[in-house]
């Protein structure tokens, strides 16, 4: 079970992007940073013939991997986003 406060990946994004067409390219970008230990999550994962919609970096689950706030707040700090 994840934390209640905690943002899924797709909610993190809608949360840095300045316009709903941001979201996206921030998904492909918090992925890369969970998968490069930059971005601490609480990850799910698709197999690779459950997946649906566009695939982001490691396969990540966009409405199952969950992101502390407070982890997204530091890394939009240390990396300029928003």
């Amino acid at each position: 079970m994840h934390d209640p406060h905690a943002l899924n990946l797709h909610q993190a994004a809608q949360r840095l992007a300045r316009s709903p067409d941001q979201v996206t390219a921030l998904e492909i970008r918090l992925a890369h940073a969970i998968e490069h230990g930059e971005l601490a999550a609480n990850i799910k994962r698709w197999a690779t013939e459950q997946w649906e919609g566009p695939q982001l970096p490691g396969n990540l689950h966009r409405l199952e991997t969950w992101i502390d706030p407070a982890a997204l707040a530091s890394w939009q700090a240390s990396h300029g986003e928003g």
